[in-house]
């Protein structure tokens, strides 16, 4: 039997991080469950057929979450693959009336602890000469929309830094992805994005086809399963209902 291969997946209670832990859990993984809502974990953990390690904490704590790593049981430690796929955006309001707690948190949860965890694992990685950084990003890195300000700048964050990665490990072994999806309904995303407003985060998927959690956990799971060889650099991925839009111009009245 082939030794199990370890991932770890941040923002994993659910939406992506549960598809996610779902697929692996087919593909005979052994999953490192992090997010803040402990049951909820618990949750994920008891519906996978695969043995877990669940890790309670809020992923912007950088103590608590390099506890957690350095504590890992010896036979947790050699990870196989990081999904980065904790994150979230708040609030659309123009950037003159943005608030600027809503700025922060995008930035500490979406960048700054993206990049936080992925420092704490990669040394074992390259020293094992194999490992994957999957990164959970979004077609708001590469395009603009009116309200998008911080959470766009935080996923082009995403990006570059994953191309700067992939250009600092080459050689090393291991791979790096970033995962940019469009319009994706059935997660949690759009409810926190406006603070609960389940009414107002319905009306943005109204009378759309949107991408699923588990599309998502298709394409990072089609990263994975390529040959060592292979590194998919990045992947985009839309609803077929979703497109560019126009440039926009302002008139005068």
């Amino acid at each position: 039997m082939s030794i199990q291969k370890i991932a770890l997946i941040t923002g994993a209670s659910s939406g992506f991080g549960a598809a996610i832990a779902t697929q692996l859990a087919q593909q005979n993984y052994r999953l490192i469950l992090v997010a803040r809502r402990r049951e909820k974990l618990q949750d994920v953990a008891r519906a996978l057929n695969t043995e877990t390690h669940i890790i309670s904490v809020d992923i912007r704590d950088q103590a608590a979450v390099k506890n957690a790593i350095e504590q890992l049981p010896e036979n947790w430690r050699d990870l196989d693959a990081l999904i980065n796929n904790a994150g979230l955006a708040l609030g659309l309001e123009p950037a003159h009336k943005a608030d600027w707690a809503d700025w922060q948190q995008m930035i500490d949860t979406n960048c700054t602890a993206l990049v936080w965890l992925t420092r704490l694992v990669l040394p074992g990685m390259v020293a094992r000469g194999r490992g994957h950084i999957v990164n959970i990003g979004s077609i708001a890195g590469r395009y603009a929309y009116p309200g998008g300000n911080v959470y766009g700048a935080s996923k082009a964050f995403v990006e570059h830094f994953s191309r700067n990665l992939r250009s600092d490990l080459h050689g090393s072994g291991v791979r790096v992805t970033n995962i940019e999806p469009g319009m994706v309904g059935g997660s949690e995303f759009s409810v926190v994005r406006f603070k609960g407003d389940a009414d107002k985060a319905a009306k943005v998927y109204a009378g759309a086809d949107a991408l699923q959690p588990d599309d998502i956990a298709n394409a990072v799971c089609w990263a994975l399963q390529q040959p060592l060889h292979v590194n998919i650099c990045s992947i985009e991925l839309m609803p077929t209902c979703q497109a560019h839009g126009p440039l926009q111009i302002y008139r005068k009245p």
